[in-house]
């Protein structure tokens, strides 16, 4: 099959959108990323948060997805270009899911900043 070049707008629109639903539909990681994203999002509304917590929490949930997205396409790059071990190729996997692991450790800290002490409060106001 030959790659398809796309030619409109609409084509590049539609190939990101191929190429998001298959990494929901393939992809372990990227869907518990996903339910995670969910619950704080409901979390959050839960808690009341300011407009500007709200921009923090989207972008660094953005960045956890798109490092997700671009682990994938390394693994699947590697993937098509060897099906041997070699040691380079499994560098560029390591280092693509290391960046997955620090932008999940960054949202899960960003998280803790913005909603631990609400959530505190809003528990100890609940267990009175």
């Amino acid at each position: 099959m030959k790659y398809q070049k796309p030619t409109t707008i609409r084509d590049g629109f539609r190939f990101a959108g191929a190429g998001l639903l298959h990494v929901v539909l393939t992809q372990r990681n990227f869907r518990i990323h996903l339910v995670i994203a969910v619950l704080v999002v409901i979390l959050s509304g839960w808690l009341q948060i300011s407009r500007s917590s709200w921009a923090i929490l989207v972008i660094v949930i953005g960045y956890v997805l798109t490092a997700e997205i671009f682990n994938t396409a390394a693994e699947i790059l590697v993937d098509l270009t060897t099906t041997d071990y070699h040691p380079l190729a499994k560098q560029v996997k390591d280092l693509a899911a290391s960046g997955v692991l620090l932008s999940a450790i960054v949202a899960v800290v960003t998280g803790l900043l913005i909603l631990g002490p609400r959530l505190l409060t809003r528990l100890s106001m609940l267990l009175k």
